[in-house]
């Protein structure tokens, strides 16, 4: 379905488009199978905290740099200079775009430039700073009308996506709460990561589209930038929605909207075959009728969540079956997924037959402890010179040969780790079982031991501390709160850079990951499509493991089976 009959609208028929009409405008969902929305001003209000992140940001640099210079100061304007040259697209392509339209040149610099260098990535970074710290302090609010239309494209069988230039993405869907609604997330980190060029570029969007199984032309964009708008555009996607909250909607009009709104609660779901408030012929106006999958099996709307996933003991068969004649990569968690979790770190002792049931495994294949804790701690615990160990999550690396690897960036944030680790010490000492791990490249709160009534005050005390920290960012597990370097690095980050760097990532080897919670869901995913993830839980969480293991015990009879698989004793 393309979208012709659009590039020829003139200005004034734009003029007199019936943006804000009494009559909805409809949209006929039996077209789609896939809606993609922006994130910031579509979903979540912190497009207004973007803004004036971006104000602070470079009111501040253009102040110092006309007084250092003897120039005039011309502010940053947020109807002008936003919309134009900032709104929509990635963090550093902003500054540059900016930058550019003053005439003022400056070195890109690399994403690791702390935020006072004067470079486009130091600025941007800057700007990063403030707008992390103000939703740390302020916490992210959404549009009740959006998540409603979610919920409801949701129970039509539509597949949901977010799609956002941010590298914050993440920890705004999480700070709103939201994360659970989309079945993708294309964010600015994951642009990285696939090559992906930004905003008015088309490709985050058709990499969504991509992950969610839908054709571009079977798919809506829902967006409020005109960069966004263009990449809608540009893709050639089914339908492109212009929210203009507070703007001139003909901006979102002329870059190549469908249809512009205010809200998404002005548009109208129902069967008609309208857009735009009138009738459309959508063959004539070059729409092919496109069969496609729905995801409705029977007319019903799929469930939210996912089946559960099956034991892995009863599935041996299929899980060797899978194998087949490939090498294996196994990689594990410690804490719950080796051991019992236990109600202080250092109780989490190796048991002798797991000890043993690993040292066979590792003869007949590579094997890697992927964890929280600090590695030197990881591999005391475990006690076996054969096998990799990856601590901290993956920031601080050594292989068999001993070959250590720590990450650069990881690096730069020890002292961050040890400052924020002295406050929160200081501010809970009086805090009967809490416990504060410095672990070098992130630091832990455990709270097993603390009453009850008093684990809303560790929270609150590790909030306050982030606040002051705006480089560290809040994950959590099992009753404990960690604090981690913010940057792009997790233990799915992890796992893939090991595959590479052990030259373990051809098609004859299959990597397998076992882990306990929500911070081994990051390897989860990486590992979809190309490998198998294992849950180690009494209770079948929503992570995205293809199977499930009850408790350690398991996991340890799961890996003498693929021992003796291999061919080990």
């Amino acid at each position: 379905m393309t979208m012709n009959g659009m590039e020829n609208r003139t200005v004034e028929e734009d003029d007199h488009q019936a943006v804000g009409a009494p009559e909805r405008p409809a949209v006929n969902l039996d077209d789609l199978d896939a809606m993609l929305l922006d994130l910031d001003g579509v979903i979540t209000e912190t497009a207004e905290v973007h803004a004036d992140s971006w104000k602070a940001m470079f009111d501040e640099f253009l102040r110092e740099r006309a007084a250092r210079l003897s120039g005039q100061f011309v502010p940053f304007d947020l109807d002008r200079d936003y919309k134009q040259f900032v709104d929509g697209k990635p963090r550093y392509e902003g500054v540059a775009s900016f930058l550019e339209s003053r005439g003022i040149s400056l070195p890109r610099g690399n994403d690791r430039d702390p935020p006072d260098k004067e470079t486009v990535c130091g600025l941007g970074n800057r700007k990063n700073q403030l707008f992390l710290k103000a939703i740390r302090q302020n916490g992210v609010t959404t549009y009740p009308s959006s998540i409603d239309f979610i919920h409801k494209m949701r129970e039509r069988g539509l597949k949901v996506a977010v799609v956002t230039s941010s590298r914050n993405g993440r920890e705004v869907l999480e700070a709103a709460g939201v994360t659970h609604l989309f079945d993708a997330k294309v964010d600015g980190i994951v642009a990285r990561e696939c090559w992906l060029d930004g905003k008015p570029s088309p490709d985050t969007y058709l990499e969504a589209a991509r992950r969610v199984g839908a054709r571009p032309e079977r798919a809506a964009v829902v967006e409020d930038a005109v960069s966004g708008i263009e990449a809608g555009r540009a893709g050639r996607f089914g339908l492109v929605v212009g929210i203009s909250r507070d703007g001139d909607p003909r901006l979102l009009q002329r870059a190549g909207a469908d249809v512009v709104v205010s809200d998404l609660g002005d548009l109208d779901l129902g069967e008609a075959e309208a857009v735009d408030g009138q009738a459309v012929d959508r063959e004539s106006a070059g729409r092919e009728a496109v069969d496609g999958a729905t995801g409705k099996a029977d007319g019903h709307a799929p469930e939210d969540q996912m089946p559960p996933p099956p034991s892995a003991l009863d599935k041996l068969n299929e899980i060797k079956s899978r194998i087949g004649d490939r090498r294996l990569a196994v990689f594990l968690d410690y804490d719950g997924t080796l051991t019992p979790i236990v109600a202080r770190p250092d109780l989490a002792v190796l048991s002798d037959s797991m000890r043993r049931t690993l040292r066979d495994l590792a003869r007949v294949c590579t094997v890697v402890v992927v964890s929280g804790r600090e590695r030197g701690n990881v591999a005391k615990l475990v006690g076996l010179e054969e096998i990799v160990y990856a601590g901290s999550h993956g920031f601080d690396i050594v292989g068999p040969e001993g070959t250590e690897i720590q990450h650069e960036e990881g690096e730069a944030f020890v002292p961050e780790v040890r400052r924020a680790a002295a406050e929160i010490e200081r501010k809970l000492d009086g805090v009967e079982g809490v416990l504060v791990e410095d672990k070098t490249f992130a630091l832990a709160v455990h709270f097993r031991l603390v009453k009850p009534q008093e684990v809303r005050l560790v929270e609150e005390t590790v909030d306050a501390v982030m606040t002051q920290h705006p480089l560290l960012r809040k994950t959590g597990g099992k009753k404990v709160f960690e604090l981690r370097p913010n940057i792009d690095w997790d233990k799915g980050k992890a796992v893939l850079w090991l595959l590479d760097a052990l030259d373990l990532n051809g098609v004859d080897v299959l990597p397998i990951y076992l882990g306990d919670d929500e911070t081994d869901f990051d390897a989860f995913r990486a590992l979809q499509g190309k490998g198998l993830s294992f849950l180690v839980a009494e209770q079948p969480l929503d992570g995205a493991a293809d199977y499930l293991l009850r408790n350690p015990q398991e996991a340890e009879t799961l890996l003498a089976e693929l021992s003796a698989l291999l061919g080990g004793s």
